[in-house]
């Protein structure tokens, strides 16, 4: 019989409302926006741990302070291997840049695909540090996001890849810290394990 890992949880405040974060011994499984339409209740075999997320805390308090560009944190999102691939992919995008679905779809080698990675896009779990905010429509247009155009917006505001200066003034403001940004090393990632 194999041992089933714990998961583990805490709920923080940032800049775009509260996010519920869950993962467990092999990394981050999911940050989910808690003010949204659909808030994720925690389930009651889940063990709340705030010390476990306190690498994930701090680097998110420095992405919203504009001093972090990519995360360094073991990721491990469950998804299928399509998924994980385009997950892979998403990673890729540089801090301030946006591809539109049909380049993300390019560049997994599925020219046409741009449905399919919309939907696969859609699914991660892993919103910010997985940055499917940087991906847009052919047309330079803001298309769905889980939790919600307007932290789409701000978070593309945040990183300078859209001019919003109203909700980037707003995560400024709330954000811990100053401008200026550092480069922290490369993402530990399940994902590349699981494509």
């Amino acid at each position: 019989m194999t041992a089933v890992a714990v998961l583990r949880w805490c709920e923080i405040d940032s800049p775009v409302g509260p996010l519920l974060l869950a993962g467990d011994e092999a990394g981050l499984r999911l940050v989910h926006f808690q003010g949204g339409t659909a808030p994720r209740i925690v389930p009651s075999h889940w063990v709340a741990d705030p010390a476990f997320f306190a690498s994930v805390c701090t680097q998110l308090g420095e992405y919203f302070a504009r001093r972090r560009r990519e995360f360094d944190v073991p990721l491990a999102p469950a998804g299928t291997p399509f998924q994980c691939a385009v997950w892979q992919a998403l990673l890729a995008i540089p801090y301030g840049e946006t591809w539109s679905y049909g380049e993300l779809a390019r560049r997994i080698g599925l020219p046409g695909g741009a449905r399919a990675v919309g939907l696969a896009n859609g699914a991660n779990p892993l919103p910010i540090i997985i940055p499917c905010h940087r991906v847009i429509g052919a047309d330079g247009s803001l298309t769905g996001f889980g939790g919600g155009l307007p932290i789409k917006r701000a978070l593309l505001a945040l990183e300078g890849a859209a001019r919003s200066p109203d909700l980037f003034d707003g995560i400024a403001a709330h954000a811990p810290g100053g401008p200026g940004l550092e480069g922290p090393g490369p993402h530990r990632s399940a994902l590349e394990q699981a494509t």
